[in-house]
C-alpha cells in the first residue's frame, strides 16, 4: 500500500510545514485547479486564468495531510475575497449559539477581550458585541474588513502571526478568549501562526479553534473540501501535537456537526492548570490511533474512493443530459469549484449557479466559467435538478428552496457520492 501512495517528485524539496520532514507519501491527487474564490468576473472572462497543483500528502512523522503552498496568502485573502459569513442562516445561528456557551462557560463580561482570528464580516463577534463584551476581529480580506467595520465591529486588516500578534497585545491587551473558526487550515505557516496565538493568549485565557474534522474527509469521501485555501488537514492527534510544541495544552474537545463533521478545540497555557484535561481528549486520541490514523495504511485506498465518486456523478449528469434533463447548482463555495473542476464539469452539464451572496452574483465560477446568478434564477428556469454544491448545508437550502419541488424540481448532493434526495 505505501508503494502506491508514495509521491512521484523526486526532487524532495517538498517539507512538512509542521516538523518539516520530507513528504513522500501523497494521499489524493486531483490534477490542476484554480483558486476557488477567485471567482471571475465579466470583463476577465476570456483572460488566462492561474492554475494549481492540488494534491495533498501526509507527512509520516507528525502525521499533518498538507497541499504544498502555490500561492501566497495575499494573493489567496486579496481585497476582493468572495466569501462572507453572513449569507447561512445556519452559520450565523452556530456563531449565536458559541458565543452564549463561552459566556456561560468561561465568565466572559465587560471586563475581557475576546479576539477572532479571520473575523470575516463580523458574523460571530456582533454577538459578542451585543452583550457588551469588547471584541477585536482579525481580517486580511480588505473587503470583508470593510463590512465587518460598518456593523460596528472593530476590525484590525491584516494576517495574523507572531509579529502581528506581539503588535495587537501592545495596543489592546492580550485576549481572554482567542477563537478562530475555519481559520487554522488556512495558515501556510503554521508553526508561527500558533506561536502568535501564544503570544497573544491572556494568563488564564482560552483558545477555541473549529476546522473539519480528518477523519471525517477521510471515511466520508469529503475530498471536495481540499481547495488551495486550505492548507492542512488536521487529525486531533496532529493537532494536539501541534499546540503542546508551542506550549499550549488542549484541554477539551467537541465533535460538531458543521462543515460536514468538525472539531472545536480547547486550549490553554501549558502551565495554567486551573483548566484540567477533560476525558474526552484521551478518548479522541485513542479512537484516532485505533483507526490507524497514524498509519499510511489509513490513507491509501482515499483516492480510489475519490475516483469512483467522480464516475458516479459524470454517469448521473450524462444520463440526465441524454434524457432531456436540465441541471443547475446551488452556492458557488470553495468546495464545489473543487469538485466541478476535478470532474471537469462546465455548462455542458450544468446550466448556471445561484448564491444568495451579491458578492458573487454576475460573475463566472473559477475555472469552469458557470456562470452566477441570484437564487430567484430558479424559479424563473424551473430546472429538473439542483445540485447542491455546499452540501454540509444541504437542510437549509432545501428548505429555503422547497418551491423547487412545486415543478417536479428535485435536489442532489454529490459527496460522499452522488444522491437524488426524495
Amino acid at each position: 500500500m505505501q508503494t502506491q501512495t508514495q509521491k512521484n517528485d523526486p526532487s524532495g524539496s517538498s517539507k512538512c510545514r509542521f516538523c518539516a520532514n520530507e513528504l513522500k507519501f501523497g494521499v489524493v491527487d486531483l490534477g490542476m485547479s484554480p483558486l476557488c474564490q477567485k471567482h471571475v468576473k465579466p470583463e476577465q472572462a476570456n483572460e488566462a486564468e492561474k492554475f494549481y497543483p492540488l494534491h495533498a500528502y501526509v507527512c509520516h512523522e507528525c502525521w499533518l495531510v498538507q497541499l504544498e503552498e502555490f500561492a501566497a496568502p495575499d494573493e489567496i485573502f486579496s481585497e476582493e475575497y468572495g466569501y462572507f459569513s453572513s449569507y447561512s442562516d445556519s452559520w450565523l445561528e452556530h456563531a449565536r449559539l458559541y458565543t452564549e456557551l463561552m459566556i456561560d462557560r468561561f465568565g466572559l463580561n465587560s471586563d475581557k477581550l475576546v479576539v477572532e482570528i479571520a473575523s470575516n464580516d463580523g458574523y460571530l463577534l456582533q454577538w459578542f458585541v451585543q452583550k457588551g463584551i469588547p471584541v477585536l476581529g482579525v481580517e486580511p480580506s480588505g473587503n470583508v474588513a470593510a463590512a465587518a467595520r460598518e456593523k460596528g465591529i472593530r476590525t484590525e486588516g491584516m494576517f495574523f502571526g507572531t509579529q502581528t500578534a506581539h503588535h495587537l497585545a501592545n495596543q489592546y491587551g492580550k485576549a481572554d478568549l482567542l477563537l478562530g473558526n475555519n481559520v487554522l487550515a488556512h495558515v501556510p505557516d503554521l508553526n508561527d501562526f500558533v506561536r502568535g496565538m501564544k503570544e497573544m493568549l491572556a494568563p488564564g485565557g482560552v483558545i477555541t479553534m473549529e476546522f473539519p474534522h480528518l477523519q471525517r474527509l477521510i471515511e466520508e469521501n469529503q475530498f471536495d473540501t481540499i481547495y488551495h485555501e486550505h492548507f492542512s488537514y488536521f487529525s486531533f492527534v496532529a493537532v494536539n501535537r501541534v499546540f503542546a510544541h508551542h506550549g499550549i495544552t488542549l484541554f477539551d474537545v467537541q465533535e460538531l456537526p458543521t462543515h460536514g463533521g468538525s472539531l472545536r478545540i480547547y486550549g490553554r497555557h501549558t502551565d495554567d492548570e486551573s483548566k484540567p484535561v477533560s476525558d474526552s481528549v484521551a478518548e479522541l486520541i485513542q479512537r484516532e490511533q485505533q483507526l490507524g490514523m497514524e498509519t499510511l495504511e489509513y490513507y491509501a485506498t482515499f483516492e480510489e474512493k475519490v475516483k469512483e465518486t467522480k464516475r458516479k456523478l459524470l454517469s448521473f449528469l450524462i444520463e440526465a443530459k441524454r434524457n432531456g434533463k436540465t441541471v443547475v447548482g446551488y452556492g458557488a463555495p470553495g468546495k464545489g469549484n473543487t469538485l466541478l473542476n476535478y470532474c471537469g464539469i462546465r455548462t455542458d452539464f450544468m446550466d448556471y449557479t445561484v448564491d444568495r451572496s451579491p458578492h458573487k452574483q454576475g460573475n463566472f465560477l473559477p475555472g469552469t466559467h458557470i456562470p452566477i446568478y441570484a437564487p430567484d434564477k430558479i424559479k424563473e428556469t424551473r430546472p429538473d435538478y439542483v445540485l447542491i454544491l455546499p452540501w454540509n448545508l444541504k437542510k437549509e437550502i432545501s428548505q429555503q428552496m422547497a418551491h423547487v419541488l412545486d415543478w417536479g424540481g428535485k435536489f442532489v448532493i454529490p459527496i460522499p457520492e452522488v444522491q437524488v434526495l426524495d
